[in-house]
């Protein structure tokens, strides 16, 4: 949610902000304009309220004859006064409804959209291989890692068994992950997964990307598709104590989404399935400090990328490609060897004010004054990452190799095909 303040003092900014995402700059001259009667709204039910109170004094002082005609006249100020709070209660709705609209100031990306994205950095160099790579799948099946058949069997098309080996790999890579994370000074979440409206939309994931979540409408509750939900929600309405510096949590989960528009696109193996794990970075701290912590993020997500031994790349996203509540985001891609391409294994969002001011969450600084606080998030681990992980480390004669990092908890060096 924007901040009125912000974009009294600076409208043209906040236009340039939605130019760059592809948004309707007209939304910002619109919410002035709410803005400005939603103040003449309150300034004119204060005004009333002022002589509504003069005028109860008046009755009070006056002669018994000339009450009825007063009380007569105090019955019709009341009725303005009413009218008065309505009008101000609906110019204050309409200022609301505009800034849930507009999604958040875009600081550094580059402007359009999913294709216009800045790479900044590749680590590593794709692999040559000596013979034809098989994909994920067809290793998942024959190392008896992946089961999609019965998947589908059981749930649906998009839906899938980890087996065995499989199950471990993901497990290994969680736990790496989690440890990385609470070394780092994260504390470690196992959040819900159903969480209600108020906290859904205040994270800002019910604008144009709704139809990706799946909705409970017997119990009013919403599967989360990533824990940055449940984790935003954690501290809503409250004041937390950022003095010792920010508050970061890492929550693990199962996600769902319903890849609502996608029909066709990766619908072989498990690149975009509707259900997966994940751990999710999640800071709270001063809006000052937001940028660094965003740098930190990314650090941790190279370092564990580091571990699981890929190639890949790190991207600005474009601001059309941000989502609503991100102000920036650096994506970081792996190259899938059958795909010859980079895909994306983690991304890092610096959320400022947006989220924290649609949940009222603040914090107080040296002088006891509260502010709003800024968010951020960050995968450490997904799911999808076993796509790379496999591809990446296949051998001629159809084994896996396992990351050094990982052998501790999979137990093996080496996943071979089933016999």
């Amino acid at each position: 949610m924007i901040d009125l303040k912000f974009l009294r003092e600076n409208p043209d900014l906040v236009r340039d902000s939605q130019r760059t995402r592809g948004a309707n700059p007209i939304l910002v001259d619109q919410l002035i304009a709410a803005d400005e009667s939603r103040r003449a709204a309150i300034k004119a039910a204060d005004e009333l309220k002022a002589e509504q109170n003069a005028f109860g004094k008046k009755i009070g002082q006056a002669a018994p004859e000339d009450r009825p005609a007063l009380l007569a006249g105090a019955n019709e100020l009341k009725a303005k006064v009413k009218a008065a709070e309505d009008a101000r209660k609906e110019a204050e709705a309409a200022v609301t409804d505009l800034q849930m609209r507009i999604d958040n100031i875009v600081e550094g990306a580059p402007a359009g959209g999913e294709d216009d994205f800045v790479v900044l950095e590749h680590v590593g160099e794709p692999r040559s291989f000596d013979f034809t790579p098989k994909d994920h799948l067809d290793l998942g099946i024959s190392l008896g890692l992946i089961d999609m058949d019965r998947g589908a069997k059981v749930s649906g098309a998009r839906f899938y068994y980890l087996t065995g080996d499989g199950a471990f790999l993901q497990l290994a890579m969680l736990t790496l992950a989690a440890q990385k994370a609470r070394t780092a000074g994260f504390k470690l979440m196992i959040p819900p997964v159903l969480v209600r409206p108020e906290v859904m939309s205040g994270t800002g994931f019910l604008g144009e990307h709704a139809e990706e979540i799946y909705y409970l409408e017997r119990d009013d509750l919403y599967l989360v598709g990533t824990s940055e939900v449940a984790l935003a929600g954690y501290h809503q309405d409250e004041i937390i104590d950022l003095s010792n510096g920010p508050r970061k949590y890492a929550g693990w989960s199962s996600c769902f989404r319903r890849e609502a528009g996608s029909y066709g696109k990766d619908t072989r193996g498990i690149i975009r399935v509707h259900q997966f794990d994940k751990l999710e970075m999640f800071v709270y701290c001063k809006p000052e400090e937001a940028a660094a912590q965003h740098q930190e993020l990314l650090g941790m997500e190279r370092d564990m990328l580091s571990a699981i031994e890929v190639p890949y790349r790190v991207i600005d996203v474009a601001g059309g490609d941000l989502g609503s509540s991100a102000a920036r985001k650096f994506d970081t891609e792996a190259w899938v060897p059958t795909q010859n391409t980079y895909r994306e294994l983690t991304s890092t969002s610096n959320c400022t004010t947006y989220q924290a001011r649609r949940l009222r969450t603040r914090y107080r600084d040296e002088a006891g004054k509260a502010h709003i606080a800024a968010t951020l998030n960050g995968t450490l681990a997904t799911t999808r990452w076993l796509v790379a992980i496999l591809e990446n480390h296949q051998q001629a004669d159809g084994s896996v190799v396992v990351p050094e990092a990982l052998r501790p908890f999979v137990g093996k060096e080496v996943f071979e095909p089933i016999r």
